[in-house]
């Protein structure tokens, strides 16, 4: 399972830092995503890494503001949110399909319906 942190209330062009802890599974030999899901929207994903942390990818419209990382010595998962929008208003959660190592397309479509390990959720805010 995971459990993130970090979420929280920002102004636009304000930055967070989000935390996701992994445990019960090995987190080193798999690739590991950010999703989120705003309000009436559906899941996508936001952003992966893969299992050795040499390989990332982000949705176009995350591209040059987040940054994705991971300490697998400490199971935990980041990411630091710049230049933050109202758009990015939405519950954000870590997931990972336990089969990938590269992870490449957990931010393509339907990429969600995949996945076997979810966290709560962590809620972000950003106001205008």
């Amino acid at each position: 399972q995971f459990v993130e942190s970090g979420g929280g209330l920002v102004q636009a062009g304000g930055s967070l830092r989000l935390s996701c802890v992994a445990s019960g599974f090995t987190f080193v030999d798999y690739a590991i995503g950010w999703f989120r899901q705003a309000p009436g929207k559906e899941r996508e994903g936001v952003s992966s890494i893969s299992a050795s942390g040499d390989m990332t990818e982000y949705a176009d419209s995350v591209k040059g503001r987040f940054t994705i990382s991971r300490d697998n010595a400490k199971n935990t998962l980041f990411l630091q949110m710049d230049n933050l929008k109202p758009e990015d208003t939405a519950v954000y959660y870590c997931a990972t399909d336990k089969f990938s190592e590269d992870g490449v397309w957990y931010t393509g479509l339907r990429a969600t319906n995949f996945m076997k390990v979810w966290g709560q959720g962590t809620p972000v805010t950003v106001s205008s």
